[in-house]
């Protein structure tokens, strides 16, 4: 088969698409022949050596994949690495059948982003109906996936990006009101502007994917007893807070480590997949896969992260 090998972790021009042999699955696992993988920041990060995570290398990178089983059974799957491949050996408790009819694409696309949406909402928030939810970098995938299932939950929805065009796919996507963060002064102007957007009492949840000046503007627009919780830091900086100002608004700042739930807990996980593909069938999800590249040119997808291009979700085709 053909996979994308990184014998070095580094720049990603530095690694290749290189014909390897099949993988075989073992006890507990299955094999997936790959129809469409999913691109996620991770994938730039663990290619350049750059993540949490390190595989012992050679390996290919890659988190998530949607394919067909030996016996033609369609699933999608999250795996920790090794999905940028023709084949990919995944868990079988962490494959997902898909509803009859949907896309491979479309699948892979409500996988890995729409997962970590959820359960910073759901799981770590605790969001209820008619509470209101910000979310920074909310045109990329996960930021995206965040305003949409909010939305479906039944949040009001602020949408924090960095240019008109973002925004606008923002609101075509449920979000109820945009700011701008790349507006000057971020630690006030982002307060400010929610304030305007939902009133003075600020935002019962923010979900935030950015770091830094973002972070910081989005802690100080939280309403009494609001929930911030982290998923990364696209921005650069990884703040830091005072723990006196958790306690004069009574808020809290939680962390999201999504594969952490996929290694202990794959039953919640199971049921958070479930819950996104009903949501998808209803209606009320709906991938936006704003670019497809063949498995060759798997760099130039990872470069639009690089060039902080992307908007949705990108999907590579083996």
């Amino acid at each position: 088969m053909r996979a994308v090998v990184v014998r070095k972790p580094g720049p990603v021009a530095g690694h290749k698409l290189e014909t390897v042999e099949d993988p075989v699955a073992g006890p507990g696992q299955v094999l997936i022949e790959a129809r469409a993988i999913g691109v996620n920041y991770p994938d730039l990060l663990v290619a350049r050596g750059k993540y949490q995570f390190a595989p012992p290398p050679p390996f290919s990178p890659g988190k998530e994949v949607a394919g067909v089983l030996a016996d033609g059974t369609r699933v999608m799957a999250q795996v920790e690495y090794g999905a940028y491949a023709e084949k990919v050996v995944a868990r079988e408790v962490d494959c997902h059948r898909l509803p009859e009819g949907m896309p491979f694409e479309h699948a892979v696309a409500l996988g890995l982003a729409s997962q970590t949406a959820y359960f910073a909402l759901v799981e770590r928030a605790r969001l209820q109906p008619g509470e209101s939810v910000l979310v920074t970098g909310a045109s990329g995938g996960v930021g995206l996936a965040a305003v949409q299932v909010a939305k479906a939950l039944g949040a009001t929805v602020v949408a924090g990006v960095t240019s008109k065009e973002k925004g606008e796919l923002c609101r075509r996507h449920g979000a109820d009101h945009v700011i701008d963060l790349a507006a000057p002064g971020l630690r006030d102007s982002v307060r400010a502007q929610v304030y305007l957007a939902v009133g003075d009492k600020g935002v019962d949840i923010v979900v935030d994917n950015v770091g830094g000046d973002a972070f910081d503007g989005a802690l100080r627009a939280l309403a009494w007893c609001g929930r911030l919780v982290a998923v990364g830091f696209a921005g650069g900086r990884i703040p830091e807070v005072k723990a006196g100002y958790l306690l004069v608004k009574n808020i809290a700042v939680i962390g999201l480590q999504w594969s952490d739930y996929r290694d202990r807990d794959p039953a919640a996980v199971a049921r958070a997949q479930r819950k996104i593909f009903e949501l998808y069938l209803d209606k009320k999800l709906k991938p936006e896969i704003t670019a497809t590249y063949h498995l060759e040119h798997f760099a130039d997808a990872l470069a639009r992260f690089e060039q902080r291009a992307v908007q949705g979700r990108m999907i590579l085709l083996p």
